[in-house]
């Protein structure tokens, strides 16, 4: 062999070897930064090359509230559906080419089919020939129980959560108004997802947990619930030390209550919760002071985030309020604000007993051949109250839907305690007033429900709005639903 020929040899040699080092450089060290990389496309192929898996509601065996639905197109074979897209669309959000929200982005891996724990199943699918499918995804949800509050909420805007207080799961999640998921999902998609952002209505905000309000009146529970922690008061007939007319400290600005005429001088502590007085609780939490009304509120779950596994925002109780902040504070006004779901567990809490639980939307996740992959485990946040402030409570709260502001929640032969709130907003408080109601329902010694309710009501005059009139009736029929007496 002449020495040009040995030299191309050489370098063939040379370039072979290179290759051979590339190609297991790739393989082994640099494969996964590859495979994850936002700009590969094969990801999204693989992803729709298969049946998706279901989200369920109405537990293990209950019923799919998406489907996959196979369209064989030139890239995506699947393409996921919705059931009752409005009705759920606060659970399972949207899930177009590339892009996903709620449970069909956080439970993606599972319902996709990519999750490593369905690795095994994987295998074994492909050495046998088996199509590959993903999982399923059960949800807490009682269908009975969202459906009663997605059309009680009807066509207000809105949130609703009603929560099982013994264990933490969410029974229903309802925003209004809402969207259908499956309007995205088409070749007018971008036009339908512009609409839909620049819509003033936000549909696609879940108010349940994403938003905000002043919880008004309702947040007098937590203020009540401080004076009995601290000792300040021990019973709800306990009188209080409340003038006649109350001015907010250091002002001269007079806090007053819904009606001029309202008996709340020196009213008992269940009494001025059964008539909603401002000045009884506006006082009281100027008398606690904001560091131990900051306290008790961070036991109920206020100032931290939830993952339900869908994050809430965190409710807000004011870390640097005046005295006079402190007493607008202590009655749901100035700088409070609490999710729907954040007031669901104050229920909640109130309700087991002073036992706060995590909230949960996930129970279980499952392979397509049925095998659990996990089960969720119940797990305390809190004991937000003792025991006994927590009866002393409840009995305030069963005394205002008895006797007071609340009556449009009773349920015939059913324990229900509540709590109405119309909560002032905007510049100066000019406008419309939210309506709140929270409450639970008992039944036997059984609490099988705690609900949250808010609603945002355009079209109703201002002297129209309050708590009791407009979300106590909503609460009353998703309790009812849930206990099965509707």
């Amino acid at each position: 062999m002449n020495k040009p020929i040995r030299r191309v040899a050489v370098f063939c040699m040379v370039l072979v070897f290179a290759l051979l080092l590339r190609a297991n450089w790739i393989q082994a060290v640099v494969a996964d930064s590859y495979a994850t990389n936002p700009h590969n496309e094969r990801n999204l192929y693989d992803q729709y090359a298969h049946p998706r898996g279901n989200i369920i509601v109405g537990g293990p065996g209950g019923q799919p509230i998406t489907t996959s639905n196979f369209v064989n197109g030139y890239r995506y074979k699947y393409q996921t559906g919705f059931t009752d897209g409005p009705l759920y669309a606060p659970i399972t959000g949207y899930s177009v080419i590339g892009d996903s929200s709620g449970l069909e982005n956080l439970e993606n891996g599972i319902l996709g089919g990519t999750d490593d724990r369905l690795a095994l199943g994987n295998a074994m699918d492909a050495l046998t020939g088996k199509q590959q499918q993903g999982g399923n995804v059960i949800t807490t949800i009682n269908p009975t129980v969202q459906k009663a509050a997605f059309q009680a909420m009807g066509d207000k805007k809105g949130a609703a959560v009603a929560i099982d207080p013994r264990t933490g799961a969410i029974l229903a999640m309802v925003s209004t108004p809402s969207y259908d998921p499956n309007s995205l999902i088409s070749d007018t998609t971008s036009k339908t997802w512009n609409a839909l952002n620049s819509d003033p209505n936000q549909p696609m905000l879940n108010r349940a947990l994403r938003e905000t309000y002043p919880p008004g009146s309702t947040f007098k529970l937590v203020t009540a619930a401080t004076a009995f922690e601290t000792g300040k008061y021990n019973s709800p007939d306990d009188q209080t030390d409340t003038p006649d007319v109350y001015t907010l400290p250091g002002t001269n600005t007079v806090l007053r209550n819904d009606s001029d005429s309202e008996a709340c001088g020196q009213a008992t502590l269940k009494y001025a919760l059964e008539i909603s007085c401002n000045t009884v609780y506006g006082k009281l939490g100027a008398d606690l002071g904001e560091e131990k009304l900051l306290a008790q509120a961070q036991k109920f779950g206020f100032n931290n985030t939830v993952d339900t596994p869908i994050r809430s925002v965190a409710s807000n109780f004011p870390t640097d309020s005046t005295p006079d902040g402190t007493a607008q504070d202590a009655i749901g006004q100035h700088n409070t604000a609490a999710t729907p779901l954040q007031m669901a567990m104050v229920a909640s809490a109130i309700a087991d007993n002073g036992k706060l639980m995590q909230p949960y939307l996930v129970d279980e996740e499952r392979s397509a051949s049925g095998t659990t992959v996990s089960k969720h485990t119940e797990k305390e946040m809190d004991q937000a109250v003792s025991p006994a402030t927590a009866q002393k409570l409840q009995q305030m709260m069963v005394d205002v839907v008895q006797n007071g502001t609340g009556k449009n929640a009773q349920i015939p032969g059913v324990e229900v305690g509540g709590k109405t709130g119309t909560a002032q907003h905007g510049v100066d408080n000019k406008g419309k007033p939210f309506a709140w109601f929270v409450s639970y329902a008992k039944v036997g010694n059984d609490i099988p429900v705690a609900v949250a309710v808010v609603v945002e009501d355009g079209a109703a005059q201002s002297d129209e709005i309050s708590g009791g009139s407009l979300a106590a009736p909503i609460a009353k029929q998703i309790m009812q639903a849930a206990i099965g007496k509707q």
